[in-house]
């Protein structure tokens, strides 16, 4: 006879619990680009024909640890999200937004600056 999950995984005092349920939930706020994408179901052919890209370059996109802002914000964009830039300090958190409006710069512009 089958049985309910909560009936077989060990019972947790209610602090336990409300820790690991807040832990659950930070952990599936942070993602990388990789599991932002699988999360929304999108495949990187997709996506790559989105941002006009080949699927080569959403894969190096994704493995990135460094890019430009405007590429971050493409990606997510054409994930049907919006970047948001945030300084976190101990008394809040500022938006930064100064970000919002930059236009993506021509491919004969970037390949100058990447000289």
């Amino acid at each position: 006879m089958a049985k309910k999950w909560s009936e077989i995984r060990r019972q947790h005092s209610p602090e336990v619990e409300a820790r690991i349920r807040r832990e659950v939930e930070n952990a599936a706020a942070v993602m990388t680009l990789y599991q932002l994408r699988e999360a929304r179901s999108l495949t990187q052919v997709s996506l790559a024909k989105v941002l006009e890209v080949n699927q080569g370059a959403v894969s190096r996109m994704e493995k990135r640890t460094d890019m430009y802002v405007s590429t971050l914000r493409n990606f997510i964009q054409a994930m049907g999200g919006r970047l948001q830039v945030k300084a976190i300090f101990p008394e809040g958190e500022v938006e930064i937004d100064q970000f919002e409006n930059l236009a993506e710069p021509s491919h004969d512009a970037q390949a100058a600056t990447n000289v």
